[in-house]
């Protein structure tokens, strides 16, 4: 394992721990099994090593969902496997919503150099199967670019405001946890259910 692997898994498990900001540099340092010293010279701060994490992050998740977007399936089948797939990778990392959030309010030159990556998630494929099965009489009228918001905001928004979930339904860290793995196939059923003609 090289260093930066070292200092990216190190840094995952710290910030997943402690949020971007209960997170000390000394403590991913200590985590990677490597001094301060050496973390700063590659990563100067911590912002700009959480802007690597995350980076390293999305990198694995946006070839999982362009696989998917991409591939031969029909649309009830690649929402199944959306939700599946991008639910999987954020209880995996737990710190990314919020982190993408606080960074489209703090920082939002480097949220936009993500999306204008040529690795970035692209449903333009999808959103045409959507008008086609339309066409065919799969699908209900409706707008595809609608049906994407729906799928993105469903699986999104209970991590995003993970705290106000919590709170608002009264679980624990475990409850909220099984909630999770549940909505892995009820997101998908009730999109399917509802646009299905």
């Amino acid at each position: 394992m090289t260093t930066e692997e070292k200092i990216f898994n190190a840094a995952r498990i710290v910030f997943q721990k402690k949020g971007f900001a209960g997170a000390r540099m000394q403590e991913i340092a200590d985590e990677a099994g490597i001094n301060k010293a050496m973390l700063h010279y590659c990563f100067k701060n911590k912002q700009l090593l959480f802007e690597a994490v995350f980076m390293n992050a999305f990198g694995e998740l946006a070839p999982q969902i362009n696989d998917i977007f991409n591939s031969e399936e029909c649309v009830f089948d690649k929402i199944k496997k959306f939700t599946k797939s991008y639910i999987s990778f954020v209880i995996q990392n737990p710190f990314l919503p919020a982190f993408v959030i606080q960074e489209m309010n703090n920082n939002p030159e480097f949220v936009m150099q993500f999306f204008n990556n040529e690795k970035r998630p692209n449903p333009e494929l999808f959103l045409t199967q959507i008008k086609t099965e339309i066409q065919a009489g799969i699908l209900k009228p409706i707008n595809p670019k609608q049906l994407l918001l729906d799928i993105f905001s469903m699986t999104v928004f209970p991590f995003a405001a993970q705290i106000m979930v919590k709170g608002i339904i009264h679980i624990s860290d475990s409850e909220f946890n099984q909630m999770m793995e549940e909505r892995k196939t009820s997101i998908a059923e009730q999109i399917i259910n509802s646009i299905k003609k």
